[in-house]
């Protein structure tokens, strides 16, 4: 029990170390993939043209192209590879016309190690890293230090699928690589023929380089600045919006302590126009229709009808019915609610009607009573 307790920080710490392995790997495929979805949507915009080199004995190069910028065919060019150097110099178009270019190499097949291996039918999803997984194996060379191509697989007997494998050190490629680099090329790619190919059979691709120079863009690199500028903008936003909702709280709690020592201070002083001393100063000065209403029913007399009832600000009118209109006035001037009555209208009779029309106004004085 005690060892298994020894045991498992370095378990974690292989599990993690595993993990983030794993995690680098797809980080890596991932960027590779975009890289290539970027560099095709580049080649469609603002293609490159291509330029075809043959690689022949003692280090001699063809070179043919279809057509260079503004739709001049070149004639093809002849020249040798001598310690990195290209002999002769090139002429002006041929150089204008390597720059920026994507160059592919047929290599040799003397510098290739070509070995027909065969695998089950299930595996052809799987072929390239099975191949690379066993490449040590199949070739002198380890994973690290091979590049290789395979052949479009065919079916044989035995539920079984055959290729060919061609594979090659990194160190062979090194002068192609160098010499693509020099002539200004975007890319570079590798191809061979195969010993047994026939008409149909097309060349096997052993490597594919990006290069890295003033016409070419670097993809992954840009990629790596997007992300990591990406983050740090995160980061600055997110901390711009911690100090906002930092300064909005402080913000927001001086105002809340400022509510409560201004309504502390309104309990204390009253008189200064509190909610409620307002309103108990309005229902003192302001008449109330209801109380009006109450009041004037109270003052007339029975044979008395109303039929128009108005109230605007501290001003009453009322119209109707009555027997006897001058005692309207009398009787309205009694009561405490109002003051000032008078007719504003003439008292009319008609013969229809069962007695005077009038129109009486009064100024509304607030009193509710005792104890009101």
């Amino acid at each position: 029990m005690a060892e298994r307790r020894a045991d498992a920080p370095a378990r974690i710490e292989g599990v993690l170390t595993r993990m983030m392995s794993e995690l680098k790997d797809l980080f890596a495929t991932w960027m590779a993939g975009v890289a290539g979805a970027l560099e095709d949507v580049m080649a469609r915009i603002a293609p490159q043209p291509r330029i075809m080199l043959v690689e022949h004995e003692g280090g001699n190069f063809t070179a043919r192209t279809g057509s260079v910028r503004k739709g001049m065919a070149l004639p093809q060019l002849t020249f040798r590879l001598d310690h990195g150097r290209v002999e002769p110099a090139l002429g002006a178009e041929w150089r204008a016309a390597f720059r920026g270019s994507r160059i592919d190499i047929l290599m040799r097949p003397e510098q290739v190690l070509f070995r027909a291996v065969e695998f089950p039918k299930q595996a052809a999803d799987f072929l390239g890293g099975m191949i690379r997984a066993q490449i040590d194996r199949l070739t002198p060379w380890t994973a690290s230090e091979a590049v290789f191509g395979i052949t479009q697989a065919a079916p044989i007997a035995g539920d079984r699928i055959a290729l060919t494998l061609a594979a090659t050190s990194k160190q062979k490629i090194q002068p192609l690589l160098a010499l693509a680099q020099d002539l200004g090329a975007v890319s570079v790619t590798g191809r061979v023929e195969p010993t047994d190919a026939t008409d149909g059979t097309k060349p096997v691709t052993i490597f594919e380089r990006r290069l890295t120079g003033a016409s070419a863009l670097d993809a992954p690199r840009l990629l790596r600045i997007t992300l990591l500028g990406t983050c740090v903008a995160a980061l600055a936003l997110f901390a711009i919006s911690l100090y906002v909702v930092g300064s909005l709280e402080a913000e927001q709690q001086e105002l809340q302590a400022l509510i409560a020592q201004r309504r502390a201070a309104l309990r204390l002083n009253p008189a200064s126009g509190s909610a409620e001393t307002l309103l108990a100063r309005r229902k003192q000065t302001s008449p109330s229709s209801v109380m009006v209403l109450e009041g004037i029913s109270r003052v007339l007399p029975d044979t008395t009808y109303v039929t128009e009832l108005r109230i605007e600000g501290d001003k009453m009118q009322v119209a109707g019915l009555t027997q006897d209109a001058p005692s309207l006035i009398r009787l309205i001037e009694q009561s405490p609610q109002f003051t000032r009555a008078t007719f504003f209208a003439p008292t009319t009779r008609a013969p229809e009607d069962s007695g005077e029309r009038f129109h009486v106004e009064a100024h509304v004085t607030p009193y509710y009573g005792s104890g009101s």
